[in-house]
C-alpha cells in the first residue's frame, strides 16, 4: 500500500502522552510540514506557534481547560509536552479550511515520524483574549488572526487505539 494512504489509515488522536520532550527538530519537521498545506489562492496565510515552553504550555492548558468547562486540573493536552498553535488569517476568505488543512498535515507528518498527535479545540476563544493578542504582537505578528486549532504533539503513553468502523454510504459516484 502506499505509505501516505496508509499512514491516512493508521493515524488516530492519541490522548495519553509521556512527559519525554519531543526534539526541536522533529518539531520543526512537523510544522514544516503544516506550511506545505493547500491554501486559497496559495496564499499560505496560516501561521503555526510552536510551544514547548513547560510554562506556557500549562498556562495555555489551564486557560483550555477552563473554557472548555472542565474541573480545574484536568490537562485538554492530554500531558503532551509540545503544542502547535494554527492561527490564520481573518481577512482571508478561506482562512478556516487552510488552516484546517495545516492541522491535518502536520497530524500526518507527526504520525509518519512515530509522535501522536491531537486536534485539540478552543484556540480560537483563547487567541480572542487581549493577553493572547498580547502574545501574538509580541512574536512580531499583525494582523487579525483566528486561532484553528492545537496539535497535541508528543511521544504516545498508551497502545493507539483500533480505527473506528467506517461509517457507509459516504462516497457516491456520479
Amino acid at each position: 500500500m502506499n505509505e501516505i494512504l496508509k499512514a491516512i489509515r493508521e493515524r488516530r488522536s492519541i490522548r495519553k502522552f509521556k512527559p519525554d520532550p519531543v526534539p526541536r527538530e522533529l518539531i520543526k519537521e512537523i510544522a514544516e510540514a503544516g506550511t506545505y498545506a493547500a491554501s486559497g489562492r496559495c496564499m499560505q496565510s496560516p501561521i503555526i506557534i510552536a510551544v514547548t515552553d513547560k510554562a506556557l504550555r500549562d498556562e495555555l492548558s489551564k486557560v483550555n481547560c477552563e473554557i472548555g468547562g472542565w474541573d480545574s486540573g484536568f490537562d485538554p493536552f492530554y500531558g503532551a509536552p509540545a503544542v502547535l498553535i494554527v492561527l490564520a488569517d481573518k481577512s482571508r476568505p478561506t482562512y478556516l479550511y487552510d488552516g484546517s488543512l495545516v492541522m491535518g498535515e502536520m497530524m500526518l507528518a507527526a504520525h509518519s515520524l512515530g509522535l501522536g498527535s491531537c486536534w485539540i479545540h478552543r484556540a480560537r476563544e483563547e487567541f480572542e483574549t487581549e493577553k493572547y493578542k498580547q502574545l501574538l504582537s509580541s512574536l512580531g505578528i499583525v494582523g487579525e488572526y483566528e486561532g484553528i486549532g492545537h496539535c497535541a504533539i508528543g511521544y504516545y503513553d498508551a497502545p493507539a487505539p483500533a480505527a473506528a468502523p467506517r461509517k457507509e454510504n459516504r462516497i457516491f459516484f456520479i
